[in-house]
């Protein structure tokens, strides 16, 4: 009996930690998104933007040989995406949803094609990746010393900024401008404020994010590149910003409950069980839903997200 306790022990604190590891990068994207969507730009391109931030940090970090030049890497690249993503949202005044899902089409081919083009038919070497942060004392707590206090630097960097961006939003003239712009861009004018450069601040940011979380994956995660590395989480960043309601401590709770989902089955994968490993995977994307349905909860999204604004 004992020994069964303690497999289940061992079991739940792998889980857990697991699940705080993968909920780092989809975290990361969505708290970039939370900005542009405040600002009334749904900003559905960070897929594609994930995938190109972990395409300059793979590359950056072999080349360079630093894993931590690598990890920057994907943070500019992110902000070179936004600055063609905020043109074609707000300059040319082009559909978001088009746009942006026309770009992530574009991404995996400029991807791949730019990987082929520099790697040639060499084998991809593995790069050094940012091994966990041993947190003196806090990691030898019993449970929560290994699920929280044993991981990579990105993850608390990530945790960090959720305190950034929660203060950043609701504590700041920025960001009290940056919700006035996403609720209503003609009274925003109207008051003083810039909506073009508050909104292009807002997929700045967001590219930064996701550029930063195609990082993360490569640079703490996976320490290769791959065609399929982002494999949606993009679109779970947009539904992490939805179920955790555009605040960035709600969306660390819905970012944890895919990351478990997640975690939890690839861990039952090493076991016998009747329950498909499907089920637990839809089961985030079916809170989403009844999230939006109203059903957990009325979801109320910023008045003018994905409307355009023209200066009159």
């Amino acid at each position: 009996m004992s020994a069964l306790m303690n497999i289940d022990t061992a079991f739940i604190v792998t889980w857990l930690a697991a699940a705080v590891r993968l909920a780092g990068p989809v975290l990361l994207a969505a708290l970039g998104e939370i900005y542009a969507e405040r600002a009334g730009v749904l900003n559905i391109g960070i897929e594609g933007t994930i995938l190109m931030g972990a395409l300059a940090s793979y590359m950056t970090a072999v080349y360079s040989s630093s894993t931590a030049l690598g990890f920057i890497a994907g943070g500019v690249a992110g902000l070179a995406v936004g600055v063609l993503l905020a043109a074609l949202y707000l300059r040319a005044h082009a559909s978001q949803i088009v746009i942006g899902i026309v770009f992530n089409i574009l991404a995996g081919g400029v991807a791949t094609w730019i990987y082929s083009l520099v790697m040639g038919d060499a084998s991809s070497p593995t790069i050094t990746m940012l091994n966990p942060i041993h947190l003196p004392l806090l990691s030898k707590i019993p449970g929560i010393g290994p699920v929280l206090f044993t991981q990579p630097l990105p993850l608390y960097l990530t945790l960090l900024l959720v305190a950034v961006a929660h203060f950043g939003l609701f504590h700041t003239r920025f960001g009290l401008s940056l919700r006035a712009v996403g609720e209503n861009p003609r009274a925003a004018h109207a008051a003083g404020l810039n909506v073009l450069r508050i909104r292009t601040w807002g997929v700045l940011l967001s590219c930064l994010g996701a550029g930063l979380a195609g990082s993360y994956l490569v640079t703490a995660q996976i320490g290769l590149f791959r065609d399929n590395i982002v494999s949606g989480q993009g679109f779970i960043a947009l539904a992490i910003v939805i179920f955790g309601r555009w605040s960035p401590v709600k969306a660390l709770i819905a970012a944890f409950i895919f990351g478990a989902a997640d975690a939890l089955q690839l861990s039952l994968q090493l076991f016998e069980s009747s329950l498909p490993p499907q089920v637990l995977l839809a089961l985030p994307y079916l809170l989403t839903i009844l999230a939006m349905s109203g059903v957990v909860g009325r979801t109320v999204q910023p008045a003018a997200l994905t409307q355009p604004y023209r200066k009159e």
